[in-house]
């Protein structure tokens, strides 16, 4: 498979961080997306792109939408078998 990336929650959560431009500090697992203001609509995009360039996960638009804090990021990279 293409694209073999693991990483730790910690790494993850950085690489989040990264995305949406916010500081590393002010994220954990339990962070809502209204807290954060990169989560818009080009966030998403950002995100979704990230996703797929970075991991090779595809992740329906539907689904993202249902994502509301930073624990529903991690759950999707630990489902696909890229978090340590």
């Amino acid at each position: 498979m293409d694209g073999e990336h693991y990483m730790s929650p910690t790494e993850a959560l950085a690489w989040i961080a990264e995305v949406f431009e916010e500081d590393l500090d002010c994220l954990n697992p339990e962070t809502e997306r209204k807290d954060i203001i990169g989560w818009d609509s080009m966030g998403v995009l950002a995100l979704m792109a990230g996703l797929d360039n970075d991991f090779d996960i595809l992740v329906s638009a539907d689904d993202m939408q249902a994502m509301t804090k930073i624990q529903d990021i991690l759950n999707v990279l630990e489902k696909n078998g890229k978090l340590d």
